[in-house]
């Protein structure tokens, strides 16, 4: 009997080891090397129950080369900052200008200064623009009025009515002289038909895609999402927070999907910081630096907010945020108030809010009622008894969805920018966020979320388990896959 005969009649039984042994190896590296338990057995299962094809997932989307690819974004590149006048504090000197409500949270300071590599600075201004009605026009008239350079990030920049408006304005400061450089996510920036990068190019604007790739099999452009929004005209007037360029944001114009959002306006010498996260970004996307001083002039410093830059991704930055987040939640003695539009916090943050409730700490966590995504809405709700079941109120804000991002404690801290509490945001992209000591600030946002809660509705035990068994089934499966969303 021939080789190609004998190959023909056992090939079942050659596809059926082959299959075996590439599930043992898939597994035996998805327990190993899976930091998340809950990912590990997640994979574990998809690689058993689906064979040959659960390996080949596993190998495209569950291998962790997030970490070792994002430390590479950086490795070797001689960062940007020290420039300008120096405005850092004391612990000693920021608690002196806390309110006596808040002297606690020295201690939540000292936390993040071991965490973050940016020192807080003082002297700053930040104003809460609400929608794209308030932040847009803000926004394009700092573009009109730009003298020198302009520098935006993104996640997604639709070519809608208001993706245009930003094109033609940057497009006529490209005319004017004025250095533009845009930086639209490559995944973000497939939401939209049309190639926003494409026409912002055709209009002269030197614009790139963070990780862009065309080979289908690479799978990074899932995971490795550049999700900061920020934008920088001059070295002295900002803008950052969560909100998209997209029509969605601007109620006034009757959208067919329309977005509830915040965003800021910035002065002050924080300002540096945004622009040295805006340079690392770009030269890892073009090779191009931003080292030069002329990109980090000297900053008035006549504000109140004392205030710092906190850059987070799957690299030396991993997890970040997350420990700023528990640290805030630890220190927090009177109040807690997030809002947030995806919220699949893990056991580490469950904890930290659970504890915070049962010290009697108002923790109040205000998310859409309808998700723009619902399989993330239905593992949303099936992980709400852990929370409810100890003190945190849950409310749901009727429609337009809220794409809000706000952590504020006891009326005095806050952060702001765009971070969700889930794992995707808090594990996987990159981005970048504001720790703000200011009591104005903080009542101004609290006064926010409080006008959140008035619309919205309390989520209760009674409306978790009163689900269908079919719904909490459904919400239950959708809550296994939260690793992975």
């Amino acid at each position: 009997m021939s080789f190609l005969r004998l190959l023909v009649e056992y090939q079942h039984y050659a596809i059926a080891a082959a299959g075996f042994c590439l599930a043992v190896i898939a597994s035996g590296h998805a327990v190993l090397n899976k930091r998340d338990s809950q990912a590990a057995v997640l994979w574990v299962g998809v690689i058993w129950l689906a064979p040959v094809i659960g390996p080949v997932l596993y190998v495209l989307l569950g291998i962790n080369r997030i970490e070792r690819k994002a430390v590479s974004l950086w490795s070797g590149y001689e960062l940007t900052g020290g420039h300008g006048t120096d405005h850092r504090l004391s612990t000693e000197e920021i608690t002196a200008g806390l309110t006596e409500e808040g002297r606690h949270l020295n201690l939540l300071m000292t936390l993040v200064n071991g965490i973050a590599s940016r020192p807080l600075v003082r002297g700053n201004k930040i104003k809460a623009l609400e929608g794209g009605d308030e932040a847009f026009p803000a926004m394009l008239e700092a573009i009109e009025a730009a003298r020198d350079s302009i520098n935006l990030a993104t996640y997604i920049f639709d070519w809608d009515r208001s993706g245009r408006e930003f094109a033609e304005a940057l497009g006529r400061a490209v005319q004017r002289g004025i250095k533009v450089r845009v930086l639209i996510d490559d995944a973000g920036g497939r939401y939209s038909r049309r190639s926003t990068a494409e026409e912002l190019s055709r209009r002269g604007v030197k614009c790139r895609r963070f990780l862009r790739t065309l080979n289908p099999l690479n799978m990074m452009g899932l995971n490795l999402r550049n999700h900061r929004k920020i934008m920088i005209v001059d070295g002295r007037h900002g803008f950052m927070g969560g909100m998209n360029i997209r029509e969605g944001c601007r109620l006034s114009m009757n959208p067919r999907s329309p977005v509830r959002d915040l965003h800021f306006q910035v002065e002050g010498p924080v300002l540096a910081q945004m622009q040295e996260a805006f340079a690392d970004d770009w030269f890892f996307t073009t090779g191009e630096s931003m080292s030069d001083p002329r990109w980090y002039p000297d900053l008035m410093s006549d504000g109140t907010v004392v205030a710092r830059g906190i850059s987070d991704g799957p690299d030396a930055e991993l997890r970040r945020i997350q420990w700023v987040m528990v640290g805030a939640l630890n220190a927090a003695r009177r109040s807690v108030k997030i809002v947030t539009p995806y919220f699949l916090p893990n056991e580490v943050l469950v904890s930290a809010l659970n504890q915070a409730a049962r010290r009697g700490v108002n923790v109040d966590v205000i998310l859409p009622a309808k998700s723009n995504l619902p399989f993330v809405q239905w593992a949303m709700t099936a992980g709400y008894w852990k929370l409810l079941t100890h003190g945190v109120r849950i409310w749901a804000t009727p429609s337009p969805f809220d794409h809000t991002k706000l952590l504020v404690v006891d009326g005095n801290w806050s952060l702001i920018g765009s971070s969700n509490w889930d794992p995707r945001s808090l594990r996987l992209n990159f981005e970048f966020n504001l720790e703000c000591y200011d009591g104005e600030l903080a009542a101004r946002l609290e006064r926010i979320a409080d006008e959140k809660i008035a619309t919205a509705e309390a989520v209760t035990l009674g409306d978790v388990d009163g689900r269908s068994f079919v719904i909490r089934l459904r919400d239950g499966i959708a809550r296994l896959a939260t690793p992975l969303l």
